[in-house]
């Protein structure tokens, strides 16, 4: 079980370097946008910064492999949360974000949903879950796919508005937070396919599931759309967004789909739930939208001198 949350805590440092090296290299790139995919990853890949920071997030989902082996799934979701107060700290050290006293209230909250859901987990009493019905998964997993591209799209419209307010992003980091959401199910799913006996049984039970093509799938939408909008927004709140849905959608629906039971102690139970509530009306609760920026102060006019007739 440690050897998890060790795993679980590198995860979290890993993501939260990677999410701020990638911001920090896309605020020195040309505007980028789903709509010329193409010419998206042209930049990036040109960007030795962005690199570096790819190459943490694909270390912290190596990291992410081992959790979902010696975790259950709600409990990883639980530390996985935690990395947002490291997130925050890095932004504001290394890309001068700051975070208004309404946001970090609510990531106070999300602290203390956290907590909740921490205290309900009892070593020894939550199984750690091997498999899941195919069908169960695609039924998840393809509503949730195509319900974060359409919100997605729907943000994207939004922007174009000429007299629209400044956006937080919040929009941008739930639909981004659905597909990364579908993207650890199936990391847990690679899991537990690698338990097979014998390298060749588990490559062979591995291809015939549908978790390699859904890591796939999210991951080409998930790169284009997570770069646009983190070149569009603050790092400091997308990703935090994007984090607490992705944690909440794995620990709800993974805990269902891969049949982990909840507690069955009424004060483990009520933790885990108040918690998951307290997370969720703390998301509905975030602003929408930046304050705009307050108009420069008048200028004094200049005195002129006048010219007089010799």
């Amino acid at each position: 079980m440690w050897w998890g949350v060790a795993a679980a805590l590198l995860a979290n440092t890993l993501y939260s370097l990677g999410f701020v090296l990638e911001k920090r290299a896309l605020t020195a790139l040309p505007e980028v946008t789903i709509r010329n995919p193409a010419r998206l990853l042209r930049l990036v890949l040109g960007s030795p910064l962005w690199i570096g920071g790819s190459l943490a997030l694909a270390s912290g989902f190596g990291a992410q492999l081992v959790v979902y082996r010696t975790l259950p799934i709600a409990a990883a979701q639980g530390i996985f949360v935690s990395g947002l107060v490291l997130l925050v700290l890095l932004s504001a050290r290394l890309l001068g974000e700051e975070t208004t006293g309404r946001e970090r209230y609510a990531l106070g909250a999300i602290l203390a949903a956290l907590l909740m859901v921490v205290l309900s987990l009892k070593e020894g009493s939550d199984t750690v879950s091997r498999s899941a019905p195919y069908q169960l998964i695609l039924l998840v997993c393809v509503p949730s796919l195509a319900g974060g591209v359409w919100l997605y799209g729907a943000a994207e419209r939004r922007t174009r508005h000429r007299h629209r307010a400044p956006t937080t992003g919040v929009e941008y980091g739930v639909a981004v937070g659905l597909l990364y959401g579908v993207s650890s199910l199936a990391i847990k799913g690679v899991s537990s396919c690698l338990t097979s006996s014998g390298l060749g049984g588990a490559v062979v039970g591995l291809l015939k599931s549908p978790y390699p093509y859904l890591l796939l799938f999210t991951g080409a939408f998930g790169l284009v759309m997570s770069q646009a909008a983190l070149q569009r927004c603050r790092a400091s709140l997308i990703v935090p967004v994007c984090t607490t849905v992705t944690s909440l959608y794995t620990a709800v629906l993974g805990t269902l789909s891969f049949g982990e039971a909840l507690p069955h102690d009424p004060l483990r139970l009520a933790l885990r739930l108040a918690g998951t509530v307290l997370a969720v009306s703390v998301l509905l609760a975030m602003p929408r939208h930046d304050q705009p920026a307050p108009p420069p102060p008048p200028q004094p006019p200049v005195a002129t001198k006048e010219l007089t007739p010799p």
